[in-house]
């Protein structure tokens, strides 16, 4: 069946109100005005604030009579002191709502931002609402927050959490509270199409780890699952061309939808390749995706006890095999094929990850609120043992 780039448009009411479509920017004042936000506090990262396509919208809502103030001062992944830093910029200029522009990293800090915005001084810490915990009931409601994702990895212009590292402990933190679910998100796919190869492959991958991770987790939610596969297929279908031709508004629009399911099917859980990412990319500032890459296969052998069946469901699905008997192996040889034609390294030790401090990262995994949906349980020793792996490229 051929698509038609112009039917890839619609107005969608879940997980939350989503604007999608090619061109759809050009609605981000009404948006403002749907969500009574008069003077928006725009977020950003560094490297967006100095390109057109950021300077363009400030001008467009500034046309449409929405002054805004922009900020932009915070890591690839984000720290604590980015979002206070934001919160009292936010304060000082007055503004009464967040949009959050860019990729992981922006969405995040913009939400974090959002969130602590409203909290009195001597009020609720914010690593007080990490996920798992219930004190985010007695905190106060979020300012609203517009999400603009411009890659298509991590979802999360679609969740209630933010990731945000504890400069003290070292730590990245999922940070939730409901009022964190952006109230509009304008999923414009031409705001993709610069983004270079690399980025494209690699938010790509985040987009298949959300995904499959959520169909993995032993907990019950067909709703998850059912979405989780589709989403699937739409990798299988077109991160390939959207990495090879950065232009392909089609492949860029599926790719955006992915990524947004991906997110809303990981409200089933997460698993090992999350677990073990986020220690690495609060120790080593990888990229969030690359390192989700990195780490899956080597979970997912790990895993193969609790998920086979699953994953032959998942390869007859996306045509990787015919035969039953070899779903699991079709699924593990397809990501390592992705990693190569995306020139994703193979190991951890290629991303910088030093044996020295292995221990650690264990440990730190262990914890991480994402290894409870780990399919199988996994202790310290037994996260030790999947880093060493994933250290030295043994897929055995």
């Amino acid at each position: 069946m051929t698509i038609n780039a112009s039917s890839l448009r619609g107005n969608w009411s879940f997980p939350t109100t989503i604007w999608f479509g090619a061109g759809r920017i050009s609605t981000l004042a009404r948006a403002c005005r749907t969500l009574g936000i008069s003077r928006p506090f725009l977020v950003t990262d560094p490297g967006l604030a100095k390109l057109p396509m950021v300077k363009d919208t400030i001008a467009s809502l500034e046309a449409d009579g929405v002054p805004l103030t922009l900020f932009s001062e915070m890591k690839p992944n984000p720290i604590s002191r980015n979002v206070f830093d934001g919160v009292a910029a936010l304060r000082a200029a007055g503004c009464d709502g967040v949009i959050a522009f860019g990729g992981g990293s922006s969405l995040d800090a913009g939400k974090a931002i959002a969130l602590m915005a409203t909290q009195p001084e001597d009020g609720i810490d914010i690593w007080s609402m990490e996920e798992g915990r219930k004190d985010w009931q007695s905190a106060a409601t979020p300012l609203p927050i517009l999400a603009i994702p411009t890659t298509a990895g991590t979802g999360s212009e679609v969740g209630r959490s933010s990731v945000v590292l504890n400069e003290e402990t070292g730590q990245k933190v999922i940070v939730t509270h409901p009022g964190m679910m952006p109230g509009i998100v304008i999923a414009d796919p031409e705001l993709t199409l610069g983004l270079p190869p690399l980025i494209t492959a690699a938010t790509g991958m985040d987009a298949l780890a959300h995904c499959l991770e959520a169909y993995c987790s032993p907990f019950h939610n067909p709703l998850c699952d059912g979405i989780a596969l589709e989403g699937m297929l739409l990798v299988r279908q077109h991160l390939q061309d959207a990495v090879s031709d950065g232009s392909d508004i089609i492949a860029r629009s599926q790719m955006m939808a992915a990524a947004a399911m991906g997110a809303t099917a990981f409200q089933k859980g997460l698993g090992a390749i999350h677990a073990m990412s986020h220690p690495i990319g609060a120790l080593y500032d990888t990229h969030h995706g690359l390192t989700n890459a990195v780490v899956m296969p080597y979970v997912l052998l790990r895993n193969r006890e609790a998920i086979e069946e699953k994953l032959s469901r998942i390869s007859a699905y996306l045509g990787l095999t015919d035969s039953p008997s070899q779903g699991f192996q079709s699924f593990v040889e397809w990501t390592l094929e992705l990693r190569s034609a995306f020139d994703i390294p193979h190991t951890t030790t290629e991303l910088g990850v030093e044996e020295s401090q292995l221990d650690g990262l264990a440990e730190a995994a262990t914890v991480d609120p994402t290894a409870l949906a780990n399919p199988v349980r996994l202790d310290v020793a037994g996260f030790r043992a999947l880093f060493e792996k994933a250290q030295t490229g043994d897929l055995s």
